[in-house]
């Protein structure tokens, strides 16, 4: 079981905390001094799919140089407004396999990305990978 936590500090900021005892701020207002918690979803995304592609092309021996996931999401207009629309956008260097990259991306959106299937009950997920140029992959 895991276990989270949210402090309210001040104005709309509330502090984060759950069983790895690592706090984060939040921020509800207007002009925000922090994420808000639909922003740490999609950041939550794009780290849990990250560490997906980044394992699996460590296990193939894929020869990346570098990965940035970055997430943009549609929410519905009504409450709750979850989001209707994710798009994923994978951004790999090195001379990485197109076909690995695919593969990589494919499993973790199939098989192993917690966030990615929780967000898929409401959210169609699409995915974008591009490569960075001259470094080998199909861009």
């Amino acid at each position: 079981m895991v276990s989270a936590k949210a402090i309210w500090t001040e104005n709309e900021r509330y502090l984060g905390e759950a069983d790895s005892r690592h706090a984060i701020v939040m921020d509800t207002a207007k002009e925000k001094t922090a994420n808000t918690p639909m922003e740490l979803v999609l950041i939550a995304l794009c780290g849990c799919t990250a560490s997906d592609v980044v394992g699996i092309l460590r296990k193939k021996r894929e020869p990346f140089t570098s990965l940035e996931v970055s997430a943009h999401g549609e929410r519905a207009s009504g409450y709750p407004a979850v989001y209707s629309e994710i798009k994923v956008i994978y951004r790999v260097g090195g001379k990485v396999s197109p076909k690995a990259m695919a593969d990589a991306v494919r499993l973790s959106k199939e098989k192993y990305c917690s966030v990615s299937a929780m967000l898929e009950k409401t959210a169609k997920i699409t995915v974008d990978i591009q490569y960075d140029v001259g470094h080998g992959g199909a861009k």
